[in-house]
Parts: C-alpha cells; sequence; structure tokens
C-alpha cells in the first residue's frame, strides 16, 4: 500500500512539473540554435529595430489552417518569430492569427487586405486536389501599412518582416539618386534592387544637367552603366559632391560585349578617366575566370536540335569574397565581362578590394573576338585575385567621401519588356548592401544576406560530393549496426550471467 502511495506521490509530482513548464512556455521562450550562421537566431537588427518603435505595430497572420505539413511548419515557425518580437518590442507589437478558410467571408476579408491565395496540390485519400492557402501577414501601424504577401520559411521570414517593420517606422528617408542621362538604365530597369532599397531610402532618379538642388541632399550617388560620355560641368558637379563628404557608387562596363556578332571592344564613355584621376585605373582587358557562370549554346545532331549548358570563362563566378560589410554573407555572385581595377593614386586615401576572382583567372586584351568554341585550359588562366570590385575612401581630399567601383556596370539590372529577368539574390545583395555601406546604415547587412543559404553540391569537388552522398547513405546504416552489435552483445553477457552457478 505505502508503495502504490508513493508511486502516486511521485506521479502526481511529475503531473504538477509538467504543468509548470507548460505555464513557463507560455511565458518565456528558450530556443537553441545550432545552425551554420545561427539563422533561427533573431540577429541584432532585428533587436534594434524593436527596440527604436515609438507606436504600436499590429500583425495580422492570414494562415490556413490544418494544410499541409509543410505549411503548418511554416505558419509555428512564424509564430514562434512573432511571440519572440513582441517579447522585445516592450508591448509595442501585438499579433493574431486568422484562419481565412475558416468560411467565404473569411477569404474575402484577406484579399481585401491584400493577401492573394495561393493554389497548391494536396493529396487526400490518394486523390490530389487543388487547394485555396493562405500565408501572409498586414502589419499595421497608425495609418500605414506594409504587406508581406507570402511568408518564406526559414531566415527569409525575419528579413522579410523585419524590413517591413522598418519600412513602417522610417518616416523620412534618407534619398538615393540614380543619376540618368548617359544612357543609364532607369529604376524600372533594377526591380529587385529598388524593391529592396525602398525599406530604408527614398530612391529618385538624378539628371544633372537639370537638377535644381544641391546634391548633397543625397546620402549616395549611384552611376550604373553609363553608355554615353558625361559632359565636363557634371562631372565637376560629381567632384564638389565627393569634396563634400558624400559618396558614389559607380557600376561602369569600361568594356563591352556584343553577342550577335561576338565582338568585345572598349567603352567609349569618359567616366573611366574620370575615375583614372583619382588613381581608379580600368584595365582594357576582359577578366577571365576558371569558375564560371554557364551560357546556353544550341547544338545539332542529327534532326534533333538542342541547348547545352557550357561554362563560359568571361563570366567570373565569386564564391570567395573579401572582408566587408558590403560582402558578408554571401555565397555566389555571377558578374559579367568585368575588368581588372587597379589603383595608382594618392597613398592617403584608403583602397579595399572587395571581390576578386578565383585562384585560376587571366585577361584577355580589349578588343578581342569571343569564342564559344574555345577549348579552354589551365594556361588560360595564370593569374589569381584579380580585383574586379573595390572601395577607395578619402576622395579628392575629403577622408569621408567614399567610392565604391564595380566593373560590370549590368550585375543587377534586371532589365524590362520582355528584355526583364531574375537575378541571383545574392547579386542584389550585394549591390544594396553596397548602397548601405556608404549610406552609413548598415543595420540591415547581416538580416538580408542572412537568408542566401545556399549550399550546392556541384560547387564542391567530385570526391567531396561523392564523400558526402556516400556518408549520408551508409551512416544511419553504420549507426543501426552498432547500436544492434552493442545490444546483442549486452544481451548475450546477461544471458552468460545467469547461467553461471549461484545466480539469483
Amino acid at each position: 500500500m505505502k508503495k502504490i502511495s508513493k508511486l502516486t506521490g511521485q506521479l502526481l509530482m511529475l503531473i504538477i512539473a509538467l504543468v509548470l513548464v507548460n505555464l513557463l512556455s507560455e511565458r518565456f521562450s528558450w530556443r537553441f540554435d545550432f545552425t551554420e550562421g545561427r539563422i533561427y537566431t533573431l540577429s541584432d537588427a532585428t533587436k534594434d529595430i524593436l527596440k527604436s518603435l515609438d507606436e504600436p505595430v499590429t500583425i495580422t497572420a492570414y494562415f490556413t489552417k490544418g494544410s499541409q505539413p509543410e505549411i503548418e511548419k511554416v505558419r509555428k515557425d512564424f509564430l514562434d518569430m512573432l511571440t519572440e518580437y513582441a517579447n522585445l518590442s516592450d508591448g509595442l507589437l501585438n499579433f493574431e492569427f486568422v484562419n481565412p478558410n475558416k468560411d467565404e467571408q473569411g477569404e474575402q476579408e484577406a484579399m481585401q487586405a491584400g493577401i492573394q491565395p495561393l493554389m497548391l496540390n494536396v493529396r487526400e485519400k490518394d486523390q490530389v486536389k487543388q487547394q485555396r492557402v493562405f500565408l501572409g501577414a498586414k502589419l499595421a501601424m497608425g495609418d500605414r501599412q506594409e504587406l508581406i504577401p507570402v511568408i518564406q520559411p526559414g531566415a527569409a521570414m525575419e528579413y522579410a518582416l523585419s524590413s517591413a517593420i522598418k519600412k513602417l517606422a522610417v518616416i523620412d528617408k534618407p534619398k538615393v539618386g540614380f543619376v540618368q542621362g548617359h544612357g543609364e538604365p532607369g529604376l524600372n530597369a533594377m526591380v529587385q534592387a529598388n524593391e529592396q532599397l525602398s525599406v530604408l531610402y527614398a530612391t529618385e532618379a538624378v539628371n544633372l544637367s537639370q537638377i535644381e538642388n544641391p546634391l548633397n541632399s543625397y546620402e549616395t550617388l549611384v552611376i550604373v552603366a553609363p553608355t554615353d560620355s558625361f559632359p565636363d560641368n557634371e562631372l565637376l558637379q560629381l567632384d564638389q559632391f565627393l569634396q563634400q563628404g558624400g559618396n558614389l557608387l559607380i557600376a561602369h562596363n569600361h568594356v563591352e560585349a556584343d553577342l550577335q556578332s561576338m565582338q568585345g571592344s572598349l567603352n567609349k564613355s569618359n567616366l573611366s578617366s574620370w575615375l583614372a584621376q583619382k588613381g581608379l585605373m580600368l584595365d582594357n582587358n576582359f577578366v577571365v575566370d576558371a569558375s564560371a557562370g554557364t551560357v546556353g549554346v544550341r547544338q545539332q545532331s542529327g534532326f534533333m536540335t538542342f541547348t547545352r549548358q557550357i561554362p563560359f570563362h568571361f563570366w567570373p563566378q565569386i564564391t570567395k569574397f573579401e572582408d566587408s560589410p558590403a560582402t558578408k554573407g554571401l555565397n555566389q555572385v555571377v558578374l559579367q565581362f568585368a575588368s581588372s581595377i587597379q589603383f595608382r593614386g594618392d597613398t592617403s586615401a584608403v583602397f579595399m578590394p572587395l571581390v576578386k576572382t578565383s585562384e585560376k583567372s587571366g585577361t584577355i586584351a580589349a578588343p578581342t573576338f569571343i569564342n564559344l568554341n574555345k577549348e579552354w585550359t589551365n594556361a588560360d588562366f595564370p593569374l589569381e585575385g584579380q580585383t574586379i570590385a573595390a572601395l577607395l575612401r578619402g576622395v579628392n581630399g575629403n577622408q569621408q567621401a567614399s567610392i565604391v567601383l564595380f566593373s560590370d556596370g549590368d550585375f543587377a539590372v534586371n532589365g524590362e519588356g520582355q528584355q526583364m529577368q531574375q537575378l541571383p539574390a545574392d547579386n542584389v545583395s550585394l549591390f544594396v548592401n553596397a548602397v548601405d555601406f556608404l549610406s552609413d546604415d548598415t543595420g540591415l547587412i547581416d538580416l538580408r544576406t542572412k537568408e542566401i543559404t545556399s549550399r550546392p553540391l556541384e560547387a564542391l569537388e567530385v570526391g567531396q560530393r561523392n564523400l558526402l552522398k556516400w556518408l549520408n547513405f551508409l551512416l544511419p546504416i553504420l549507426l543501426v549496426l552498432i547500436f544492434g552489435l552493442i545490444r546483442f552483445q549486452y544481451r548475450r553477457n546477461q544471458r552468460i550471467k545467469r547461467m553461471e552457478v549461484g545466480h539469483v
């Protein structure tokens, strides 16, 4: 009877302990994050954004409940993240979850809020049917609203949420001007970069020949892929902007390629010679790299025509970056038809390479013919670490003035109309990070690149890929076998022990 009472008491204590743990877990939350880059740990940028709030933020999450396991996981992750945000906001962030699929009125309310449903294939009882799924959120601060149309899983979730809150909180945004009038693409041709920049900045076109207000109203001026020369008076305006401590981001095609005629030539813009006056020398060459992006080449085999992807060594693929806030967290950037950059200027200025080619790279003098059928060998890549993007700080005698120079003008340009293309995320992040770095507002740099987590096996050597694949396949089996052998030996020893004389 005493044993039963003791067991009952222990069971009661266990139940009470579990109830207390559940109550504490609702009030306090802990998360142990062992992932690379700690993608489930809130960044310092997010904490700063939440602590700087001076108005309440209300978040309404529209999530379809009881859907596929993947959707439920995203819903739970978003709920956990909102709970952490609310705990850090000192009561200024409130949220609620709404299931729009409960009735037709709920779906209409979600769509009126700006959240459109996704059509997903759902398997039920050996049948596949389409289901309308909502997984978005609306944020409100005062009379201002911001939408997250689709909640992406992983670290992208934190970036979307924090940047949306920041966008609501910042009213008087600093200005970033995109210089126009010399053949540069407009802001509508840089959709991805402009969308990310608009979180922190007011971006606008600047025509130097028509500008009425002083350039010093801009945090940074951006010059992207000019094809025509700059009049002397406009170059003088840029000089004066630098002398006053302004910053320039210049993405310039010193060399150009016509893929119709396969001819590579020099750009006739006088921007290169203006940069040379600052000590930033763009060499008359095309940089080539053994690590390269690919192009599709049409080939004929009998009656069949197909497209084959081949490495295009005029497009360096960068996977190692210099230590800088502008490049931190990036994995892979592809620059097209870049030329090497050297510094031959005032030693009081600070020159810092930002992007370099691999240890197997080379240069080809411009002009040149671009031969897609060329058989490349190691002899074509005798150089290493050619600088193709750099920072120069201390320009025109002002130690605060900086220039970030990319020798590819198009790496962050989407194009327009039928020519518009989706760019690699890291290309866009590199461009936007550089603007943040120059504008001295780097709060979201770490957070923006935190979402770039691609680790393709193709980037590894063949031996490393095979080792990882076999480890992934054999290691679980090996662990099961080891456990089985240990258990077998233990039970065998127990049987032998029970068979010994005097064993009770």
